[in-house]
């Protein structure tokens, strides 16, 4: 029983309860961050719904043309836009070279880095996502990623066209039908139309992401499209995915990078 003495007891601060508040609040941020989603104490401007999608920050100026990786020396480019984003740096300066190619090749395609990189959210997360939450990939020190993301079996069944073998099961890994692969999801068959050598090592793969960028690059300008004008950019994208739900959530994501934060949808 509770003594009573007349005297005014005391409370406790309750610094325990607060401290134990604070490091659920933590854990919680922690979790989302490892997740890829964003801190939850960040506030997120409002989203642009702009096609094309709103400019994004310029790429700095390299020599395309310079042997070896030339993604490489967009490191500091890449360095604080990569945090402000969510974009794994190394993509990001796939991304950023891919339209410093495009840019050299096609002048008039005015293809820019978010959108490569709004069709590389949606299709693998970046190079992230292979179709396992569980089991997430991440992009190796070459830029491949690690488990590699290999989609299903293209042959006519769960709803996918039917496209017989055309690469050997060279990028693939399958001799008797065609996959998607790589962290652009490029399958067999488009590759062959629009590989690109962009790491510098001599070997179009859509499973490296400097490649993959800029073979993403080669198929969204083909035509002679311009990409700045609205149709244009639509039917760059319909060109890689026929569909009007993916342009609309590759809009999004290009439009959330394009005002430096990540996508979210």
């Amino acid at each position: 029983m509770t003594q009573r003495t007349g005297k005014t007891v005391g409370r406790g601060c309750g610094c325990a309860a607060v401290l134990a508040i604070v490091l659920v609040v933590a854990l919680v941020g922690w979790s989302l961050s490892f997740l890829g989603a964003p801190s939850p104490v960040r506030k997120l401007a409002p989203v642009p719904e702009n096609v094309p999608p709103e400019a994004p920050a310029e790429v700095a100026e390299i020599n395309v043309h310079a042997p070896g990786r030339t993604a490489d020396k967009l490191t500091y480019w890449a360095q604080d836009l990569s945090e402000q984003t969510g974009i794994p740096a190394q993509a990001l300066r796939a991304y950023g070279n891919a339209e410093l190619i495009a840019r050299d090749s096609w002048p008039d395609c005015n293809l820019r880095w978010n959108t490569l990189a709004g069709i590389g959210y949606v299709e693998t997360r970046h190079g992230t996502y292979s179709g396992n939450w569980f089991k997430l990939s991440s992009l190796d020190d070459n830029g491949y990623p690690q488990p590699p993301i290999v989609g299903i079996s293209l042959d006519g069944t769960n709803n996918t066209a039917e496209i017989p073998d055309t690469d050997n099961g060279e990028f693939d890994g399958d001799t008797e039908y065609d996959r998607a692969v790589g962290p652009m999801q490029f399958i067999p068959e488009s590759w062959k139309r629009v590989g690109v050598d962009a790491n510098g090592d001599g070997h179009p793969d859509p499973n490296q992401i400097d490649d993959a960028a800029a073979g993403a690059a080669k198929l969204l300008c083909l035509d002679g499209r311009d990409l700045s004008h609205e149709q244009g950019w639509v039917d760059g994208v319909l060109a890689y995915n026929q569909s009007g739900e993916y342009v609309r959530k590759v809009a999004a994501a290009a439009n959330s990078y394009a005002v430096g934060q990540p996508a979210t949808s």
